[in-house]
């Protein structure tokens, strides 16, 4: 076993973004590479060769590696249903809800299979690059962790601790984890590296020498902000983002369970549309030309939540003065005029109104649908996944949306309301050219190569800025 560790000193300080970029830059050094997540809490989700799920950023590190994405790369996903529970995923199965702190009691399990999962990408490959959750300074979670230093002393991974200077407070971020983590995690740490750097990294020289002199730790180097961020997918739903094209207004409604939300990658990517991700309590635009409604971890919470904001009067509104509306998985069942739930699989038992923009009904079943599909849309070929429960019929579906190769999907009668089961149709180059051309929009092709081309160039970043042989001989 060959493995290394980053490690964060909190959310959102570009672990995912540092894994995928070492990833390709190992594998580039003809290396067999493979990422890992022990534990990750995300609802944006990719749908695995083997028939199960995992979170997209590993989907997306396991590309940087040249490999298809597999269960074992993310063996415990955490999919947020309210504000206190989550959906349990094992090795890409669903194995029940749990609340935060029923949560900890089923840690001893999810071990088992966290390490089991660990060893076989271990042997399979010449080099192992993991991410951890969050922060190895949440003490307070420390007993029975699986995602950070639990993890690295059950397996004996060592760990290189990224800290994010643009929040401020890097020294007191790098030199306060080691403070507070006992002194056997301090010890699997083999050093640190600062990221997310504005300006001038040598203005950083003195700060990253206190840090050294501080902890002990040898520093792997500071890493300046990398702008092309964003033609890579986000992770998390705080980095959602909007475009600032001047053609077509594309409006996303932010649920506030919004999942696969990756799906709007490629129209953010377009320099012909302006894309617009809607907050709670902003009425829809009057100039919007289309309006997406996401998928989402719970379709009968959110929309409840669309209503609150008045989305629903909005929405009809704007199909009243010709505007066109795209429900996709959850928002595709919403768009229906019924969803019926006898057994409380998406909450409370029971039938609740949908809509009316689609004439279909929806009915929940605890079983979940978890496919890659391939087949045809407007005369296009197309490509994606299917990732939800239930089953939606009705007159509307006589005019279905795609053929992958049974019919997904149903077009209202006039053409302007569609909804569809298919998650990652945009990034077909031909498909989504078909799509805006309806809505009178032009399309720029070569997205995916597009995604390929940033993960290139951020190996070449952090080989400009860290030392990535001494951080990958750390790998033990």
């Amino acid at each position: 076993m060959v493995a290394v560790m980053i490690q964060g000193t909190g959310s959102n300080v570009g672990k995912s973004m540092l894994v995928a970029g070492l990833c390709r830059a190992a594998t580039r050094r003809g290396l067999s590479v493979a990422p890992f997540k022990p534990q990750n809490m995300s609802n944006n989700a990719a749908v695995t060769a083997d028939g199960g799920e995992i979170g997209r950023a590993q989907a997306l590190q396991a590309r940087a590696c040249g490999l298809e994405p597999h269960t074992d790369m993310n063996p415990v996903l955490l999919k947020p249903e309210t504000d206190r529970g989550a959906q349990v995923i094992l090795q890409g199965r669903a194995i029940g809800r749990a609340e935060a702190r029923d949560y900890q009691g089923l840690k001893p399990r999810l071990l088992g299979g966290v390490l089991d999962s660990f060893a076989r990408l271990s042997a399979a490959h010449d080099l192992v690059i993991v991410e951890g959750a969050g922060s190895p300074a949440e003490v307070n979670l420390r007993p029975r962790d699986i995602a950070n230093m639990g993890f690295a002393r059950a397996a004996g991974v060592p760990v290189v601790l990224a800290g994010d200077i643009d929040r401020g407070g890097v020294i007191a971020q790098i030199v306060g984890t080691q403070a507070v983590i006992d002194a056997g995690d301090a010890a699997m740490i083999q050093g640190f590296l600062v990221n997310k750097f504005r300006g001038d990294p040598r203005l950083f020289d003195d700060g990253y020498r206190m840090i050294e002199a501080r902890t002990g730790w040898r520093g792997f180097g500071v890493v300046p902000w990398f702008a092309d961020a964003h033609r890579l997918p986000a992770e998390d739903a705080v980095d959602l983002r909007a475009s600032g094209g001047t053609g077509l207004h594309v409006v996303c409604l932010t649920l506030s369970r919004i999942a696969n939300f990756d799906d709007l990658d490629p129209l953010a990517a377009e320099p012909g549309l302006r894309l617009t991700m809607l907050a709670p309590g902003q009425a829809i635009p009057g100039d919007a030309g289309l309006v997406i409604v996401p998928g989402t971890k719970s379709t009968l919470g959110d929309l409840a939540f669309l209503r609150a904001q008045g989305w629903d009067i909005d929405l009809a509104a704007h199909h009243r003065r010709g505007g066109h509306v795209l429900g996709i998985c959850g928002g595709y069942q919403m768009l229906g005029r019924m969803i019926d739930d006898p057994s409380g699989a998406d909450g409370v038992a029971g039938q609740v109104v949908g809509l009316g923009l689609l004439d279909v009904t929806t009915v929940m079943a605890p079983d979940k649908r978890l496919t890659r599909v391939t087949g045809t849309a407007l005369g296009q070929p197309v490509s994606g996944y299917e990732i939800h429960m239930g089953r939606t019929d009705g007159p509307d579906c006589a005019r279905p949306f795609a053929h992958v190769p049974d019919p997904d999907g149903a077009i209202s009668a006039d053409g302007r309301v569609t909804g569809s089961y298919l998650h990652g149709l945009f990034s077909d180059d031909a498909f989504r050219a078909a799509f805006l051309a309806r809505l009178g929009a032009a399309s720029r092709p070569g997205f995916e190569a597009g995604v390929d081309a940033a993960l290139d160039d951020l190996a070449d970043h952090l080989e400009a800025h860290l030392d990535v042989a001494a951080l990958l001989a750390v790998a033990r």
